[in-house]
């Protein structure tokens, strides 16, 4: 197990405004997202926690990784010629979570949320960069529980997520993200999962039919959720 907590942050005007997907940049638009970055960059301190686990007793619709069982039919069809794999945590970090607005602020606390979503983002590449260049490895894939796009991982397995870092109080120590009875982690721009090497990309979103996502990164594709109905041990 290791923990990044010196991720280097590159925040700036441009990026985050790509990351908001603005197009009418406006002039007071960008200087109070500009005003608020300066706020920002001095405290942000995104943190990450990996750890190098293999995978063990493969079944029709489940695994291990590591001594914790995962049930999910795409996760077991898309490690089915993997035995090495990267669980991870990634978080904005506390310090962006305690700056704080009136609640009738709504616009300023909206580009706060879109810097820390910056952050995160940037930290999750970071991660993903590390894990290839420490662990001679190509093209990378993740997948998270929970996520609204791969309805057969349940966001109840983050428990097991967290118990492969020795548990919640373990992951909250180092690196200050909380998982709440509801099974949400706290700062609430935090993301966990599993990255894993692979020839072909996978997106969860090639699984999700759902039209007009925003975060939509790859199209639906309907000959790959036939796939994993299908694949078989």
């Amino acid at each position: 197990m290791e923990v990044l907590n010196s991720i280097p942050v590159k925040l700036d005007l441009e990026a985050v405004i790509k990351q908001m997907n603005i197009r009418n940049k406006s002039e007071t638009i960008v200087k109070s997202i500009q005003e608020l970055i300066e706020i920002a960059r001095p405290v942000a301190n995104p943190k990450a926690i990996y750890e190098v686990s293999y995978i063990e007793n493969r079944n029709e619709d489940s695994l291990h990784i590591g001594s914790v069982k995962f049930t999910s039919r795409v996760l077991r069809v898309n490690l089915d010629r993997v035995e090495r794999v990267f669980p991870y945590v990634v978080t904005c970090g506390r310090e962006l979570d305690e700056i704080g607005f009136p609640s009738d602020e709504f616009i300023k606390s909206y580009f706060l949320d879109q810097i820390k979503e910056t952050v995160l983002v940037s930290a999750r590449n970071y991660l993903e960069d590390y894990l290839k260049g420490n662990y001679a490895l190509g093209q990378l894939s993740r997948m998270a529980p929970g996520s609204g796009s791969v309805h057969d991982w349940p966001i109840a397995q983050q428990e097991g997520l967290f118990s492969i870092f020795g548990g919640r109080a373990k992951v909250e120590n180092l690196i200050g993200v909380k998982l709440t009875d509801r099974l949400m982690m706290i700062p609430v721009k935090s993301v966990s999962g599993i990255f894993f090497p692979t020839e072909i990309r996978f997106e969860a979103c090639q699984l999700c039919p759902r039209k007009g996502c925003i975060g939509r990164r790859a199209p639906y594709d309907p000959d790959l959720v036939r796939k994993y109905k299908k694949a078989v041990l």
